[in-house]
């Protein structure tokens, strides 16, 4: 399915979000500004980008796997999520894990949109829900490997 994504770019250092190869799932976000995250620490990061997300879809911000092998720089909140009724600059929180202060310089590749279609759902409060062949089991409960 295809969806048209409007975009706005609101600074002049803005770089419009690109699909590296045709049939990725992700659209490349640009950093439209120039900053310094500490070993260690968290910074939020501009694009200088808006989006009007079509109807029934969100945006996932995910991080770039270069930057996370070669940086340890990754999304904090990830996937971080836009909302389709949000109207303001798409920012990335960046973290370092690293311990190198990292600089995030002025059209680096800082991310991944991706545009997902949202479920809608209605809750429907019961006493009890369906046993499972799984139950309970959780937080490893598969095995390590």
């Amino acid at each position: 399915m295809e969806y048209n994504v409007k975009i706005k770019l609101i600074s002049e250092e803005a770089i419009l979000p690109y699909q590296a190869n045709q049939g990725d799932a992700g659209l490349d976000l640009y950093s439209s500004e120039e900053k310094i995250i500490k070993s260690g620490s968290a910074e939020l990061i501009s694009t200088g980008v808006i989006v009007e997300l079509p109807k029934g879809t969100e945006a996932q911000i995910r991080p770039r796997s270069g930057l996370a092998l070669n940086h340890s720089v990754t999304v904090l909140n990830s996937p971080g999520t836009i909302d389709e009724g949000y109207r303001g600059e798409i920012k990335i929180i960046l973290i370092n894990h690293g311990k190198k202060d990292f600089t995030v310089r002025k059209h680096l590749r800082i991310a991944q949109m991706v545009v997902a279609p949202v479920v809608s759902v209605n809750l429907v409060r019961v006493e009890e829900v369906a046993s499972s062949e799984r139950g309970e089991r959780g937080f490893g409960s598969s095995g390590v490997n």
